[in-house]
């Protein structure tokens, strides 16, 4: 049995004016403690994570694994939205994560495509998705944390990346580059399967005005989840599963200046599995 994770952490958009500070902090974290847990890591960081490598990386990731292999992927950066074109969005919109190239690219990687990309695994591989990423919503401002803090949701607006002529309009025919308040998931839920023991660990709750906060605790940039995800990690009984993981976070958020819930996703058998077993 193999144990292999990836790690994204993306803090500079170029072209978007949104640039996070705690991505790559938080993918420098995740690989030190699953290396620690016996993890084989790849990471992919900053100009690393265009949307090629990233689907190169999930690619490999996945379709090489084995049964029984036990996969951890990481994502920290912005999620999107983009006008879905294949009819299978009930809101109309596509969610998606945004890689290092999302403007100068023009392209997200959508929900549809990580379907796609989690299709390939072999029967018998488990994945643990931890998304540190907004799941939708508009974009608004946390009470910072300390004076210094720059802190802000990790949502990329339409707006910031897509050309006028791809932008959806609102009720008054207006151009929504901004203000959508579609259902929302996290982009990683389409790849997510209950059936074959998936579990997801996401930063916040699905819908609007719902965010991942980049956070800046004890003078250093993280994702808050992120950071308290792994404070609580670290005080937890070799046995503990993800129940109690989870349980131990939302005792952290939401607070004050992060107003997050925390999620777990996942079957009874997955959510009271061993944690990185």
């Amino acid at each position: 049995m193999a144990k292999k994770a990836l790690c994204i952490g993306i803090n500079n958009y170029p072209g978007t004016q949104m640039d996070l500070k705690g991505c790559v902090n938080d993918a420098n974290d995740w690989e030190a403690t699953l290396s620690a847990r016996g993890f084989s890591v790849n990471k992919l960081l900053d100009g690393q994570a265009t949307k090629a490598a990233m689907v190169t990386a999930m690619s490999n990731l996945i379709s090489k694994a084995a049964k029984n292999d036990s996969l951890v992927i990481t994502f920290s950066g912005h999620g999107t939205y983009q006008p879905d074109t294949d009819g299978d969005e009930v809101d109309g919109l596509d969610e998606g994560l945004c890689p290092y190239d999302l403007q100068t690219n023009g392209a997200a990687l959508i929900d549809d495509e990580i379907k796609v990309l989690f299709a390939a695994r072999k029967p018998g591989v488990r994945i643990v998705l931890i998304s540190d990423s907004c799941h939708s919503g508009t974009v608004t401002r946390a009470a910072k944390a300390e004076p210094d803090a720059d802190t802000r949701p990790r949502f990329m607006p339409m707006g910031n990346w897509l050309p006028d002529k791809l932008l959806p309009k609102n009720r008054v025919g207006k151009l929504a580059s901004t203000t959508v308040a579609p259902v929302g998931a996290s982009p990683l839920m389409a790849g997510y399967s209950r059936a074959l023991g998936d579990l997801l660990l996401s930063g916040c709750k699905e819908g609007p005005n719902n965010f991942s906060y980049d956070a800046k605790i004890n003078g250093r940039p993280n994702g808050a989840f992120t950071y308290y995800a792994l404070k609580t990690l670290k005080t937890l009984k070799p046995e503990a599963t993800y129940i109690d993981w989870h349980k131990a976070i939302v005792k952290y958020l939401p607070s004050a200046s992060y107003p997050q819930s925390p999620q777990i996703v996942g079957s009874d058998a997955a959510r009271n599995g061993q944690v990185f077993a």
